[in-house]
């Protein structure tokens, strides 16, 4: 935006705004006299089609001539301090150019929606507050005259803070005894703001540092010299499941928040939030109200409430998953980012940035320090170790000295063979199932894919039923009894006959997490089995109460998708077991190696946490593949040597800037003649290293009835591409139902 960052003493300036609401609208506005606080950063009302509307300034600027003097005033600054700091405006700006979209999309992340919209505020509450206890005589002739006040009065005194809700007192029945007492000096009403704590009424006991082996301790010497230093190169953990880089993670903090300074924990999907938000609030419990989380799945109310404590700085310690990068933390002095290999700290939808860059790139901008954790580290961070942007550090050993879970691979040829198995259990993994079980020991099973069965086939023509408006299978749900389409939601009702032949020879092909569900139950019909989905997981706090539940022992089996692959900790796990590790190796992507592998790996890191050794059993029908070898062994070294001399050769990520363009349209002629238009014009343009793919149908051709054709990217630079390609997008000004997006350093090309 042409004067975003403009000199703000300029006379006469103007106040570009972002209007809340669902339209990126930016509009400028005269600074009346005596409004000298506004700057970047700042909320504002402004007068908008005749009524008001709130908004938060990107600049200041000088009005366009044409408009001098005739610009509509604002009408208000909400806040006296700017909501948005100097440092994540600047990140704004950074990100927006990198990825190539508006800066006003990346304010909206920066400014949660709850913040923004006006109906969500404070919550409060009145209280009854004693101030003077009375004498004996007033306290007898309360006594005696009205009980009533007397209760209240005894139960005020009782309270350490001498004060309750009135709630507590009895609602409206207790607002005139508590007005009576006002008058006699005993007391008095206040309202008192209510934080909306995501926690819920949940306790947590103050849990106490422990003790670290010579690894452990290595780290955090690091780590606390960079926090006190403010060196803000970042540093790369490579943990070994187990190896206890939660408790490094949690020392780091204290140190921190000791030094008056503020602390970033991201995890990279929202079902690690509970489990971290229960260890750093357990141990911070001293400090009430110093750890706030931020995620998508809490209350609007909560999310305004935890956002604005992280403001003030009355919450030090700021948790959640991507988005949380963007939380207002005060004197911020460390990012932590857990398992910082996960593809979700990518975003799939515009802004596209990725959350563990943007780490890297606030801490240097903070001067923090910033730690990167994992045990399966991502290659793009493996690469930078190895050529000194990274500092490597690592953790070789578990933490309770158990050595890593043996690992076996299956290969389902040959077990689909045995008439025994059920095609999903093999016998081997069936049998160890019984003997955890017998033992009362715990166990989870690993599937990536949900629903009951992958597709609904005729065998008579070959017929799958296909979603109306994706060039997808939809699978079939039994719990519905319902086909759904994994993309974008669809559902149908399953038809008796086939649509084709009208055969009723109609076969469930495939299978998924329910499926296997009703499987295990009719195995073991003893066992108490909960499933983790996304189809489960849609009630608040459902996947924190599954978790608690495995936790305290009253599930003997947990079976889900990815969600409980990584991260979590259950010392009673002695068997994993992996379905099908196949899924995700098959796709056309440079990165499905390694997302199998690491995968593989973590899920394999539930098991032998605590005590007793564990065992993970593999079934594939690729056992020979590498990624598979590798997670087998839990080398970790040796697929990155082999994988990064593949990438290498292929040039590939990390060896190169990855994006990818994508043309879309309710027409497929249209989509692919403005892609091939647009392509055309690029490679007159592009510079020769800059390699450009052909333009083709992407790999789902139909998506939300939208037909879609891409074509990649690869450069030595990001900027190369998102400066060229956004400004040729703009230049062509494709029709309404024609769109193209780009999508810098790409994590999925489907």
């Amino acid at each position: 935006m042409q004067g975003l960052f403009a000199d703000e003493s300029l006379s006469g300036r103007a106040a570009r705004v972002l209007v809340d609401g669902l339209n990126d609208m930016v509009l400028d506005y005269a600074i009346p006299p005596g409004m000298d606080g506004v700057t970047r950063g700042s909320r504002v009302e402004v007068p908008l089609r005749g009524r008001g509307a709130t908004g938060t300034v990107l600049c200041l600027v000088p009005p366009d001539a044409q408009w001098s003097g005739a610009l509509r005033p604002l009408r208000r600054l909400v806040n006296e301090e700017p909501v948005v700091s100097p440092v994540l405006m600047d990140l704004a700006e950074w990100a927006a150019r990198y990825y190539a979209v508006p800066v006003e999309q990346m304010i909206r992340c920066i400014v949660p929606e709850p913040v923004r919209q006006e109906r969500h505020e404070e919550k409060t509450r009145k209280v009854a507050v004693l101030t003077n206890w009375p004498d004996d005589d007033k306290l007898n002739k309360i006594n005696s005259r009205a009980p009533r006040q007397a209760h209240i009065l005894r139960y005020l005194h009782q309270t350490t803070e001498k004060h309750a809700p009135l709630a507590d007192l009895g609602g409206t029945a207790a607002l005139n005894p508590c007005r009576a007492l006002e008058k006699h000096g005993c007391g008095r009403k206040e309202e008192e703001n209510r934080h909306r704590d995501p926690a819920g009424e949940e306790i947590f006991a103050q849990s106490e540092p422990l003790q670290l082996n010579d690894e452990q301790d290595a780290v955090l010497k690091a780590v606390l010299a960079a926090t006190d230093a403010g060196d803000s190169k970042p540093m790369l953990l490579q943990g070994v499941t187990g190896s206890g880089k939660t408790e490094v993670y949690l020392q780091a903090a204290q140190h921190a928040m000791e030094q008056g300074k503020g602390v970033l924990i991201l995890v990279p999907e929202i079902s690690l939030t509970p489990q971290t938000m229960a260890r750093f609030k357990s141990r911070f419990a001293a400090h009430q109200g110093s750890v706030a989380i931020l995620h998508s799945a809490m209350s609007d109310g909560e999310r305004f409430d935890e956002w604005h404590s992280i403001r003030r700085g009355t919450a030090r310690i700021a948790i959640g998953p991507r988005s949380a990068l963007f939380a207002p933390v005060q004197n911020l002095g460390l990012i932590i980012v857990d398992e910082e290999h996960d593809g979700s700290y990518k975003q799939e939808n515009s802004p596209r940035y990725h959350g563990r860059d943007l780490a890297v790139l606030r801490a240097k901008m903070e001067n923090a320090a910033i730690l990167l954790g994992s045990a399966t580290p991502s290659l793009e961070s493996l690469q930078n170790a190895r050529i000194g942007k990274y500092t490597l550090l690592r953790m070789d050993k578990r933490a309770d000295g158990q050595h890593l879970p043996l690992t076996r691979v299956l290969d389902m040829r040959t077990e689909a063979k045995d008439k025994r198995n059920l095609g999903i259990l093999s016998e081997r993994l069936r049998m160890a199932i019984e003997d955890r079980l017998r033992k009362q020991q715990q166990v989870i099973l690993l599937l990536n894919r949900r629903g009951f069965a992958r597709a609904l086939q005729c065998p008579d023509c070959g017929h799958v039923a296909h979603c109306e408006h994706c060039a997808l299978p939809m699978t079939y749900h039994a719990t519905e009894n319902r086909l759904v389409c994994h993309l974008c939601g669809f559902r149908a009702v399953v038809p008796r006959r086939c649509p084709e032949c009208n055969s009723d020879n109609i076969l469930l092909e495939g299978y998924g997490t329910q499926k296997v569900e009703a499987v295990l139950r009719r195995c073991f019909p003893q066992a108490r089995l909960q499933r983790v989905d996304a189809d489960v997981t849609t009630r608040k706090n459902a996947l924190r109460d599954i978790l608690n539940d495995f936790r305290a022992g009253r599930t003997d089996i947990l079976l889900g998708t990815q969600m409980i692959a990584k991260g979590l900790d259950f010392p009673r796990v002695t068997l994993v077991g992996v379905l099908n590790a196949d899924l995700g190796l098959n796709i056309p992507d440079p990165r499905a190696a390694e997302r199998t592998f690491q995968l593989l790996t973590q899920v394999a890191g539930r098991a032998g946490r605590g005590e007793l050794d564990g065992e993970v059993i593999v079934q594939t029908y690729s056992p020979q593949s590498c990624a598979i070898q590798f997670a087998r062994r839990h080398d970790t070294d040796g697929f990155s040597e082999n994988e990064l001399g593949l990438r290498q050769q292929f040039d590939f990520p990390p060896f190169c800037h990855m994006a990818v363009l994508t043309v879309r349209s309710p027409q497929e002629e249209m989509a692919r003649f403005s892609l091939e238009t647009l392509h055309k014009r690029l490679m007159a343009k592009l510079p020769p290293q800059v390699k450009v793919s052909d333009p083709l149908p992407a790999p789902i051709a139909r998506a939300y009835g939208q037909f879609r054709y891409q074509c990649t990217f690869k450069a030595p630079s990001a900027r190369i591409i998102a400066d060229i390609v956004s400004a040729e997008i703009t230049a062509m000004q494709f029709g309404e139902d024609i769109i193209a997006t780009l999508d810098i350093d790409a994590y999925s090309f489907m």
